[in-house]
């Protein structure tokens, strides 16, 4: 059997969660991405293919040294929170993107969580 690179293994955590989580009108996904350097989260109808809300530790007017810690997934999680609850959505599906929820993810979850989001 040959030898599976991380990103292959990641794929295949991705590809069996996204069997499970699908994401409506009235209920879409929160999907969660992490490298290195940054977290990104968006909420998704996967019905019509449609990104509703954005926010990531890129984003100007955040005060982040660093966009790869707890830290920063909390804030990311508090804005898309808010950008979700601006928009009327709060009620999401979590999509952990393979990731274990545990550190960054967590973070992100729990905070967005805290600001209004109920999944």
């Amino acid at each position: 059997m040959p030898h599976l690179t991380k990103k292959e293994i990641l794929n295949r955590a991705h590809r069996r969660v996204r069997k499970k989580v699908k994401g409506q009108a009235e209920r879409p996904r929160l999907a969660v991405h992490r490298s290195g350097k940054h977290i990104y989260a968006q909420i998704i109808n996967d019905e019509s293919g449609e990104t509703l809300a954005f926010a990531s530790s890129l984003e100007k007017g955040t005060s982040l040294k660093h966009g790869g810690n707890c830290e920063a997934a909390s804030s990311v999680g508090e804005s898309i929170a808010k950008k979700a609850i601006a928009k009327e959505i709060k009620q999401v599906v979590f999509d952990r993107g393979g990731y274990l929820y545990h550190g960054r993810i967590k973070a992100l979850a729990e905070a967005a969580r805290e600001h209004g989001l109920d999944f």
